[in-house]
């Protein structure tokens, strides 16, 4: 249960109120005006801001949505002040709904006014209203499944070779959020590239920016190429455990790689449909993405040329190799 989860529970169980609302702080390090609540006496779990004054909030964009809502109300113990809830209305999506929370709570920051503090809550709300519609998909893809594991196997790996710096090594992985590139910290990025089957000599590029290192001084191109197989112990399921019992101690980083896991579409009401793909790893490499690697850069490209896509023959990139422990002493996050 995370810590939010626990804050809620206290509330549902507190009988002081048998109507309105019910506040609590997250901790005393959280932006002053942004509070855990609870409706009672129906016991609807929400997020509530309190503002000063009435900051004009267009809601309108969010509607339609069916499992969480927005509303404005007023502050009764303040004339002129609001209060701008977000509230789960569908407690089957409880466990979603604590993860996006919390991460909402450790990342909001101290905006200068409250304009920014209402533009800030809404363009997190914005990005909840996507994955909220990713809910009733019938889940990952199996080609996206393996990009999630490898990246997941990165993360692992890097967690492991750099324990006081989980939380950076969290936040530099990107990939959930369609970023170019999946892991990137200041000017360093890696592209994690899997490939299954009989492809594994082969690495599919998406895009002519992929691997394009302007504004970057360093790229690196990680390839994992794996065997699948029904039912292996290793799967996208057992990794993701694996993690979380690196960061259990950590809960502010392990409440980030939640919301990481969230974005990239990875919910644990899916996890049966990934239990029974397995991974075998045949081998995993470093290339050091630099001049004279075979590649397609943004650059290269004609005017009203784009969208390209193209592979990469592994076999070509042998110069480019890197050594794992090399890679690993050198990378700082």
């Amino acid at each position: 249960m995370t810590k939010i989860d626990q804050i809620w529970k206290e509330l549902e169980n507190d009988l002081s109120a048998t109507s309105g609302f019910l506040f609590r702080r997250y901790s005393g390090t959280i932006q002053p005006n942004v509070f855990v609540g609870l409706k009672v006496p129906e016991k609807v779990r929400c997020i509530a801001t309190f503002l000063k004054s009435p900051v004009n909030i267009d809601l309108s964009p969010f509607s339609n949505l069916k499992d969480i809502q927005t509303e404005v109300i007023v502050d009764t113990k303040n004339a002129n002040g609001r209060i701008l809830l977000f509230k789960l209305v569908n407690n089957t999506h409880c466990d979603v709904f604590s993860n996006l929370s919390e991460d909402l709570m450790l990342n909001i920051g101290s905006p200068e006014d409250e304009h920014a503090l209402v533009q800030n809550l809404l363009n997190r709300f914005h990005k909840w209203k996507s994955l909220f519609d990713k809910l009733n998909s019938p889940g990952l893809s199996l080609e996206e499944q393996h990009g999630l594991y490898a990246e997941l196997h990165l993360l692992h790996k890097l967690l492991l070779s750099q324990i006081s710096n989980r939380a950076n090594i969290i936040r530099a992985w990107v990939g959930p959020d369609k970023n170019i590139k999946d892991f990137q910290v200041g000017s360093f990025a890696i592209e994690v590239k899997c490939t299954t089957g009989n492809n594994h000599q082969r690495i599919h590029i998406n895009s002519e920016r992929q691997l394009d290192t302007t504004n970057l001084e360093r790229l690196l191109l990680y390839h994992l190429s794996v065997e699948t197989r029904q039912k292996n112990r290793e799967s996208v399921v057992s990794l993701v455990s694996r993690i979380i019992d690196l960061l259990v101690n950590d809960p502010i980083t392990l409440s980030l790689f939640r919301a990481k896991l969230i974005e990239a579409g990875y919910f644990d009401h899916h996890a049966h449909l990934y239990e029974h793909v397995g991974y075998v790893i045949r081998s995993e490499t470093f290339y050091n993405v630099t001049f004279g690697f075979p590649r397609i850069e943004e650059r290269d490209l004609r005017p009203g040329v784009g969208d390209v896509k193209y592979s990469i023959i592994t076999s070509q990139c042998d110069d480019f190799i890197l050594a794992e422990s090399e890679v690993l002493n050198q990378i700082k996050f």
